[in-house]
């Protein structure tokens, strides 16, 4: 996907088939397997990788985040 961030906006990824690893610039990569969800809050640098054998497809929902 390439690193990039949402700005000021929270990002939930929904996993629906495949593996793979969110990988936060300043956190441990976070594993990844259908059926999960996986949250990446606002202004952080992130990058979404397949590590699987077979495609990973996801939705992701962007929403501005409320503080």
């Amino acid at each position: 996907m390439g690193r990039h961030t949402t700005g000021a906006n929270e990002e939930l990824l929904i996993v629906l088939a495949g593996a793979g690893e969110m990988r936060a610039a300043t956190e441990t990569p976070l594993r990844l397997e259908a059926p999960c969800a996986a949250y990446c809050p606002p202004e952080t640098e992130h990058d979404v990788a397949n590590t699987g054998s077979t495609p990973l497809r996801y939705v992701y929902v962007v929403a501005r985040a409320t503080r």
